[in-house]
């Protein structure tokens, strides 16, 4: 097989499969939960090899898996104590736990291929050249079929249990009154989130695979407020960073894991700012919109306490506002009839008079609100 297509299908591989799991772990505010997960199974993957003396997928796989319940676990428990909250529970045991993973491999696993270049890094241009074994007989890179095999387990798990994850995620409570056991289903979640980070070791390592099981799901969460949706862009998202940071990586000669992580961290730039609904442009928009209906929401009530006409100069001083400011919500309430003006005298208009004394100046404030929110 083509080199460049097995880095791509390995990359988009674990894209989504830390896509698919991250996103949960972004809607339950667990986010740093896969940080944590993805430094302290590193002592698992040692352990396992030191018992084992093989570096055999599946015993990799139930070492980091035991060492991800025992992280969550402890997390939990300070956070029980009630004198610790949840990230400083999490401050606390991963580092020890990922202390404890380097120690072990740099004492006991230097003479063989378990460093922490390949555990922290990872480097998915290798993954065409480690071929999978079978009887005797070659069947193909071991990352694809180590990856294929985690991405159709988190897929084969959401089709079963996206009902229960999707009600334990939104609703804890209502969740445990149904007999939906949101315990088991965290425990669940969180075992997945072990066997996905320790299968993406080998292709974008433990530190960079927290990019792909956090960016992805947060870029999704500025542009649809549904779960389906979100599910569907955070995989759409994760596979375009696979790609486009293998193209990136071609054209600077640059580190390939490090470039998906640099194309994700643009588009989640792109949906922070152009979002429509949550993007900091819209957010920027809308605000200038409130702001511009209460001033001529003041403006026409003003108008119409005083009766007679106003002249601009003393608009000005009344509100504190500048002469470019005045100009322009005199010019949008003239388009709509609302005010008349001549020379420097300015005079509510018929309709004016009438938006007003028939409560208009709520249904203004409406209207602005309505345009605010369109």
């Amino acid at each position: 097989m083509n080199p460049t297509l097995v880095i791509l299908i390995v990359g988009s591989m674990v894209a989504v499969s830390c896509a698919v799991v991250g996103t949960f772990l972004v809607l339950r505010r667990e986010a740093l939960m896969g940080d944590a997960i993805s430094h302290a199974v590193l002592p698992g993957i040692a352990g396992a090899f030191l018992i084992s003396g093989s570096r055999d997928p599946f015993v990799m796989v139930l070492g980091a898996g035991a060492l991800g319940l025992i992280t969550v676990l402890l997390v939990e428990m300070f956070n029980r104590t009630g004198r610790l909250k949840q990230d400083a529970s999490i401050g606390v045991v991963f580092p020890a736990l990922f202390s404890l993973g380097v120690i072990l491999i740099s004492r006991y696993a230097t003479q063989v291929d378990l460093d922490l270049d390949c555990v922290l890094y990872g480097e998915i241009a290798y993954a065409p050249w480690d071929i999978l074994s079978l009887g005797g007989r070659t069947i193909g890179p071991k990352a694809l079929w180590v990856n294929g095999a985690i991405l159709g387990l988190n897929l084969a798990l959401l089709a079963a249990f996206y009902k229960e994850l999707k009600l334990t995620t939104f609703d804890t409570g209502l969740a445990a009154t149904l007999g939906f056991a949101p315990t088991v289903i965290h425990y669940g979640l969180m075992t997945a989130v072990s066997v996905t980070v320790v299968g993406a070791f080998e292709s974008v390592g433990a530190i960079l695979v927290v990019a792909m099981l956090v960016v992805p799901p947060a870029t999704a969460y500025l542009l649809t407020d549904r779960l389906s949706w979100m599910l569907l862009i955070a995989c759409a998202t994760s596979v375009v960073a696979a790609i486009g940071g293998y193209a990136l990586a071609r054209w600077l000669d640059a580190s390939i894991a490090g470039a998906i992580a640099i194309v994700a961290g643009a588009e989640f730039t792109v949906a922070f700012l152009a979002s429509p609904r949550h993007g900091l442009c819209s957010r920027w928009s809308r605000q200038g919109r409130a702001r511009n209906a209460l001033a001529e929401r003041l403006l026409l009530l003003h108008l119409g306490q005083e009766g007679e006409s106003e002249s601009i100069v003393g608009l000005e001083r009344r509100f504190s506002w500048s002469g470019r400011r005045v100009t322009r919500i005199i010019g949008r309430l003239d388009r709509r009839g609302l005010v008349r003006r001549q020379e420097d005298q300015l005079s509510l208009t018929p309709a004016g008079l009438a938006l007003l004394r028939d409560g208009g100046d709520d249904a203004l404030w409406h209207r602005g609100a309505a345009r605010t929110d369109g």
